[in-house]
């Protein structure tokens, strides 16, 4: 096999033993791997030769990316990692249609300075965007910070290119934006975390780069209150509002305990911390009136101001330039190393309920938490805007069914209110359960009478995503 695989990248493109080392632990070390071999293909052709001699084998395939997911749906023991980082060619970008057609193996942030000097953004972007590759990020359907505006990944792809399990192109690299010619074949392989197919390469999407930001932190009474302030910004700014970012007091003080050296947001602490951002694409909104103010800023201040004045607003702080920005932006993108850095057992829900129920939600868990471990602490951060809740719990001790008690009390209060137990972080291994216990038996068939059709030896990507049957 490691011959073969040789004769189809090159010796030093198929790494064994120890140089495995960066590929043998995915970043939250929940999930170590030890495969077969590394394999570093350079084009489609390596990759479809690599499938296929697989396929033939009967070996599985698992592809890696960044290595950043939280999901555990890069393990590759006994498997070839197929890791796609030397396709990284941006291979065009085409301002005037907005798009960039792009390899699986690039970085997102190397994506993000390529089209910056063009007045183009590729909006996806969340804290692992210096080493998540566009294939993982289509792969796991990313979310991020700026779905609220943009959407997911998925809104976000014209086209896709990919080799399926038997080892065949599938040239899906559509530049349309409307193409009604069958079923979405992009769509099922996004998402998909690599069982069905590798993606290869993309046509994405590029939005206009805002000319100017409004950022603040701004802290309030309570929920009902912060989408009040949604609202009311989304109206002022035509839906400009990119993030809509949900800390509550402990993770502020959590984020103080990692790092020493940051200020808090407020001088006084508060129970209920957003962030929020406004981006501004027109000249009207960006550019400096006669009294030096940016439109856009001032929108953002009469608004806060209109609702303290009302009550509805405790506290706000509007950041002044670039690096008040990114220190508001550092606070909020520090959410795993606060959350899996502590050294503490947790609980690590990744949720989504509507807009409204968010606050139900907390309350509702609030009070199963408390009788299934009264000492835990929730340690939570949400995307308020889109209704995800990063809903991770420190337990008291480490004790594997209290873990599962308290995933099944997520799951039981996020469905009685009509949300996801997965919202953006996939479902790999970490979910397989979550899928067993409350995945439509109907769609879970549907799913797996798929997977089958596509991958009949089930070489790709094994045991994630879709649970045993029964």
């Amino acid at each position: 096999m490691i011959e073969q695989l040789q004769a189809i990248v090159g010796a030093a493109n198929v790494l064994t033993g120890a140089d495995r080392a960066r590929w043998a632990k995915e970043w939250t070390g929940y999930f170590p791997s030890d495969p077969i071999a590394v394999v570093r293909p350079g084009s489609i052709a390596e990759v479809a030769a690599i499938v296929l001699l697989a396929n033939d084998t009967g070996t599985p395939v698992v592809p890696v990316s960044g290595n950043t997911g939280l999901a555990g749906g890069a393990q590759a023991n006994g498997a070839i990692a197929l890791s796609l980082d030397r396709m990284n060619r941006i291979r065009d970008v085409r301002a005037d249609a907005r798009i960039a057609i792009v390899e699986a193996g690039v970085v997102l942030s190397d994506l993000h300075k390529a089209v910056e000097d063009r007045g183009l953004i590729f909006p996806l972007t969340f804290g692992a965007r210096g080493s998540a590759m566009i294939g993982g990020v289509l792969s796991t359907n990313a979310g991020g910070s700026n779905v609220l505006r943009y959407g997911n990944t998925r809104d976000l792809v014209l086209g896709v290119e990919a080799v399926l399990p038997n080892g065949e192109v599938a040239n899906l690299m559509s530049e349309l934006h409307k193409d009604n010619s069958g079923y979405n074949l992009k769509h099922l392989l996004i998402g998909a975390e690599g069982t069905l197919g590798i993606i290869t390469g993309a046509v994405l999407k590029l939005m206009p780069k805002p000319r100017a930001y409004a950022t603040a932190m701004v802290a309030v009474p309570g929920l009902d209150q912060a989408l009040e302030l949604l609202n009311r910004l989304q109206e002022a700014t035509g839906g400009a509002v990119e993030a809509f970012e949900y800390m509550p007091r402990n993770y502020v003080e959590a984020h103080l305990r990692l790092s020493p050296d940051n200020r808090p947001p407020f001088d006084a602490m508060h129970d209920i911390n957003i962030m929020v951002e406004v981006g501004a694409t027109a000249p009207r909104d960006s550019e400096p009136g006669p009294d030096g103010r940016v439109p856009v800023v001032a929108h953002l201040e009469q608004t806060l101001a209109d609702m303290f004045e009302k009550g509805l607003l405790l506290d706000a702080v509007v950041a002044q330039n670039e690096a008040q920005r990114q220190a508001m932006w550092q606070r909020r993108e520090a959410a795993a190393e606060i959350v899996l850095g502590a050294g503490r057992p947790v609980s690590n829900n990744d949720i989504a309920v509507p807009l409204d129920k968010v606050a139900e939600f907390l309350d509702r868990m609030g009070t199963r938490l408390a009788a299934l471990d009264p000492g835990a602490e929730p340690i939570l951060v949400a995307h308020l805007g889109d209704g995800n809740v990063h809903y991770a719990v420190w337990l008291s001790r480490e004790d594997a069914p209290l873990k599962d008690a308290v995933t099944e009390a997520v799951e039981d209060e996020v469905l009685r209110l009509g949300g996801s137990f997965s919202a953006e972080h996939g479902i790999g291994q970490w979910k397989l359960s979550s899928m067993a216990r409350r995945k439509d038996k109907v769609a879970l068939a549907a799913m797996r009478a798929i997977k089958r059709a596509l991958d009949p030896n089930g070489i790709m990507n094994p045991g994630k995503v879709l649970p045993p049957a029964n």
